[in-house]
């Protein structure tokens, strides 16, 4: 199965991430409205979004609200906790799957192995159409004055220009002033 694209902005004290549904089996679309990001109510206003095989990630996510949790919604403390775990365990080790974390202040990339990675620019990107949603993001970034939401879902409007495997039908949700 292929067909994640994931994006995380920050612009101006607001962070949006987007995601288009699309899931595919080789040529088939199977489904064009999966929501792969999420709100989380631990820690007031953690945005999610997650690609990779949909088990692994839900498993991973239910691992990180456990942990911000016992961080008292501290999302970086949780990440840090997240990936240990996931390191360590000999089931969540063989899990394959990506987290794209985000509050007003912080992206952070959790990966299968390991690593809590936080972005040298405010956007982060990950699945199949990730690498053009996140040069679309970019652009956009340095060469208009699209608020982060808007940003996020234009990446994936133009990913899906060229990526078969996303939809560029996304679901946006933000965080921070004003939004």
């Amino acid at each position: 199965m292929h067909g994640t694209t994931i994006i995380a902005v920050r612009r101006e004290g607001v962070t949006a991430i987007a995601g288009d549904g699309q899931v595919t089996l080789g040529q088939t679309v199977l489904k064009v409205g999966a929501v792969k990001v999420r709100r989380l109510e631990v820690g007031g206003g953690i945005l999610v979004g997650f690609a990779g095989a949909v088990a692994d990630a839900l498993t991973l996510l239910e691992k990180f609200e456990g942990a911000l949790g016992g961080a008292r919604g501290n999302l970086q403390r949780a990440a840090i906790e997240t990936a240990k775990l996931w390191r360590t365990d000999r089931v969540l080790r063989n899990l394959e799957a990506m987290l794209l974390l985000a509050d007003a202040q912080t992206l952070l990339l959790l990966s299968g192995n390991g690593e809590v990675l936080s972005p040298d620019e405010p956007v982060l990107a990950v699945g199949s159409g990730g690498p053009y949603a996140l040069s679309a993001a970019k652009a956009l970034l340095r060469y208009s004055s699209l608020s982060a939401p808007e940003i996020a879902q234009q990446a994936i409007v133009i990913a899906g220009e060229t990526d078969l495997y996303t939809s560029g039908n996304p679901t946006v949700l933000s965080v921070g002033e004003g939004s």
